[in-house]
């Protein structure tokens, strides 16, 4: 792979890892907005909501993860 096409492979690497550490801190806020659902409400709508959210979230992290690892192996 030419030079070119390596830096433009490693810019959008780093556009991941940014979009991963957004997606980590809107993580973050949901599961403390779950952690803070009173116990009586943790059977509601809103808190199985808030925790498939959250599940949903992480596994767009680790996809992202795994594609950066992905790129990373390019030479």
């Amino acid at each position: 792979m030419n030079n070119s096409r390596r830096k433009r492979i490693n810019q959008l690497s780093e556009q991941l890892s940014s979009l991963t550490d957004d997606l980590n801190e809107i993580l973050d806020e949901e599961s403390e907005y779950r952690d803070n659902i009173p116990e009586n409400m943790c059977e509601s709508e809103r808190y199985e909501q808030s925790d498939s959210d959250c599940d949903s979230l992480s596994n767009a992290i680790d996809s992202i993860n795994e594609a950066c690892e992905s790129l990373g192996e390019i030479e």
